[in-house]
Order: C-alpha cells, then structure tokens, then sequence
C-alpha cells in the first residue's frame, strides 16, 4: 500500500530553533514518518541550509523569501503552496491563520487541507491595525477553505464556534522530556541547579518579558532569572526593558537543542507571562520537565497548567514577585508541584498521543481524497 503523502506549510522549517510552529513540524514530522507517511517540510531559505533536503525522515523544500515582518510569511507560504499544488500530495497540513488567503491553490489542486489556525492573532499586540484586519479576515477563510479546522486548546476552539458557528479538532502540543545533567551551559551562565528562574518565550509585547522584567526588581531573593528568548523584529521594543534592567536578570538571547534542555532540567520555577494564543508550547515543556511553573492567569493557560500551576497577572507586578519569593523560601514545596506537573504534561501532552492523532486525522483527510 503506498504511503500518504503529507506537505507542511506556513512555518519557517526544521531543524526546529524558532518557535512552537517549528517544534510541532519537527516532532510530529518524524513522528508521522515512523507512521508511514511520506512527509514534505516547506522552509525559508533564511533558517534552513538551501543544501539541506532530508531531516529525520522529512523531505525539506527550501524555498526563498524577503525577510520582512509583513512579507516573509506570506510570500514563502504563496511560494510554497505553488510548488505543493504541483507535487502528487495526498493533504496538506498548514499552519498560522495568515496563511489562508493562499489555502486555494490548494484546494483548486485537490489536495485536502486541515488547518492549524493556533490562538487569536489578530489580539497580538505587536499587529497595527491593518495586521488585526488581515487576521480576522484569516480566521474566516480558514474556516472557508480548510477541510478540517484545528485548534490547540478547547478556549481557541469555543472562539471558531461562538463566533463563526465552526467546529474544529482540538489536538495539543505535546513534550517528549531529555533531561541533561548540569554542564556547559549552567556554567557559562554562572547557575546552579534548582537555583535559578528561567523564562521563555519571543521577546514581543503579549509575551510581557518587559512586565516580568520589570516585576523581578520586587524579588527579594537573590536567585537570578534567566530570560531566553529574542525576536527578529522586535530590536527596540528588546533594547526598551533591557538596558537598566535589574543586574540578576540574565538574558543570553535564543538557546535550542541540549543548552535549552539542560535550563529546562535544573530550573526551581518556570514563568509563563503570555497573554494571547492556545497552548504554549514552552509551558508544556516545562511542565514535562518537572518545573514549578509561574503562570500568568489566562483561560487558555489555567486549560494547561490546571491545579499545577501558581498563578499571577501580569497588570500586578508584586503577584508575580510573590510568587517567585515563596519558591525561593520554599523549595521543596516547588520541587512538589513541578512532580505534579511533570505528572500532568505525561497524562496529557504526549508526542507520541499527539502524533497518533493527527495521523488518523491525516489518513482520513488522504484516503477520502482518493
């Protein structure tokens, strides 16, 4: 029986260093190999080598762009589904709620679609007004022109139906734990095992690194805080909370593969200050590693974090030093709920529950396509 033949679109690529779109091409990716699945990446020529053709079993298509923050999605996206149309894919999987406007060359191919529209993007703060238009006009052409619609979180899902009357499979993210014992890293960072705050995300405006920045200088503890992230088009917003910032603040910018997983083994407390989107791929992944996550209270993240989580707003600066404070004096009461929510990110958010679930959705789209 010939193998489902699977195109992914919309993200920058693997091998995954960027975001939570590039996690979930990677490992569902390889997963949907182990599966059967013949599975094509579309990437920008900017993130991955144009001499790269194959990772983990994945086929890569890299194709150019301008880097741009209004033109690099849409133009690698029209790109890609030109090429995809011409190719003998069997569905296609496309991500980012931008990328629908070009979900019709698709379907003029035949090629059935399920579309990972991901939070609410037209909330994000760093979209102007013409952005938040474009987006919610996305969020109908998904529905439009998608064959299946995919949200990662039951909140994201009850939006499409409230407001547009659509259903939609709800299939999360998942965290498929490595720890790495203390080295490299926690030393050229000067830290400690279980001694040390650790925040991830993009450095951009609905993610509040200024907030949490801002915040910290009400710590009394002395443990620092180790902020990971960047953003290719967010250099002043960057520059804005961290000049001046409190000295036990360390930011050493982007860190992926074994670096970022040794931070995630060895952290007391993990912040989550996002305030738009579904499930945050980081906060599974530090809940899958043990850590006593700091969560900034959102609908969608109590969805993640439940009964584990220690839950602060980020409009009240001093709910999160608190929060930070109490793990320090108490680290054998973080060390519990971060057991708690290892235990949690086990039962639910599984790489492997995660991939069996988009393949029966994948083999289904496939075979009603023959």
């Amino acid at each position: 029986m010939r193998r489902p033949r699977v195109a992914m679109i919309g993200t920058r690529g693997v091998p995954a260093r960027y975001g939570g779109y590039e996690t979930l091409m990677e490992e569902l990716g390889r997963r949907l190999v182990d599966r059967g699945f013949e599975v094509t990446v579309y990437c920008r020529s900017h993130y991955t080598d144009r001499r790269q053709s194959e990772h983990l079993g994945m086929r890569l298509v890299v194709l150019p762009t301008i880097r741009s923050k209004y033109l690099d999605t849409p133009l690698h996206t029209l790109l890609s589904v030109l090429h995809a149309a011409a190719e003998p894919f069997d569905a296609a999987l496309v991500v980012n709620a931008a990328n629908a406007v070009f979900v019709p060359v698709l379907r003029a191919a035949d090629i059935p679609i399920a579309f990972n529209v991901d939070g609410i993007e037209k909330r994000r703060a760093k979209w102007g007004p013409a952005g938040r238009l474009v987006y919610a006009l996305s969020e109908r052409l998904a529905i439009l022109f998608s064959d299946v619609l995919i949200t990662d979180a039951a909140v994201i899902a009850e939006h499409y139906r409230r407001r547009y009357g659509a259903g939609s499979e709800t299939l999360v993210y998942g965290v498929d734990p490595q720890p790495v014992p203390p080295g490299e890293t926690l030393d050229r960072l000067g830290l400690e095992p279980g001694r040390y705050f650790l925040y991830v995300s993009r450095f951009e405006p609905e993610n509040n690194p200024h907030r949490v920045a801002e915040a910290y200088r009400s710590v009394t503890s002395e443990l620092p805080l180790v902020m990971l992230g960047d953003a290719p088009y967010a250099s002043r917003f960057i520059r804005g909370f961290t000049r001046g910032a409190d000295p036990r603040i360390l930011f050493p910018g982007a860190i992926y593969g074994r670096g970022y997983r040794e931070l995630l083994s060895h952290s007391l407390a993990y912040v989550q200050a996002t305030e738009v989107g579904g499930t945050h791929p980081a906060l599974v992944e530090a809940m899958g590693y043990g850590a006593c996550v700091v969560v900034h209270d959102t609908p969608e993240n109590r969805e993640v974090a439940a009964d584990c989580g220690v839950y602060f707003d980020v409009a009240r600066p001093r709910t999160l030093a608190r929060a930070l404070d109490e793990a320090a004096r108490d680290p054998a009461l973080a060390v519990a709920r971060g057991e708690a929510a290892a235990a949690r990110a086990r039962e639910h958010y599984s790489w492997e529950a995660v991939a069996d679930a988009y393949a029966e959705l994948l083999r289904r789209l496939a075979t009603a396509a023959l």
